[in-house]
């Protein structure tokens, strides 16, 4: 089996066919999507393919390091940052083609008016051991 990151973004991917901002959807709407996708990971962990999911806050701060002794410096939150990452659902599947399956699946989770959004998932392999010199050389 091979672990996949399907990401869901508020900005920055292709326009989806629903494209009513969430910030405009009822609360009944919110709803119907949230049971959507409660419903979606509950059908995963049957068949023992969802390992986890979660929804993003918009807020957030960058953190690096700042040497020894002293404290993390922080910076933000980045208007792009909480724009691009809505959420993210791992999943635990045998192939390529099944990660796309579901990643289609989840894409139609209602949205404004109770209808598909039909919007864009990005589907992206854990990588299955560390990258090694050689991955990492530019040609």
């Amino acid at each position: 089996m091979a672990k996949y990151l399907l990401l869901k973004h508020y900005r920055g991917a292709p326009a989806a066919v629903n494209d009513v901002p969430m910030d405009r959807w009822t609360p009944e709407e919110i709803s119907a999507h949230v049971q959507y996708m409660n419903d979606f990971a509950a059908r995963l962990e049957k068949t023992g393919e969802f390992v986890d999911g979660q929804a993003l806050a918009p807020e957030g701060t960058w953190v690096r390091y700042d040497g020894e002794g002293r404290p993390p410096v922080t910076d933000g939150p980045f208007a792009e940052t909480k724009d691009l990452i809505a959420g993210w659902m791992v999943i635990d599947v045998d192939t390529y083609e099944r990660a796309v399956e579901l990643a289609g699946e989840l894409s139609a989770a209602p949205g404004a008016g109770g209808k598909p959004i039909h919007e864009w998932l990005e589907v992206r392999p854990f990588l299955a051991a560390p990258p090694t010199v050689t991955d990492c050389t530019f040609k």
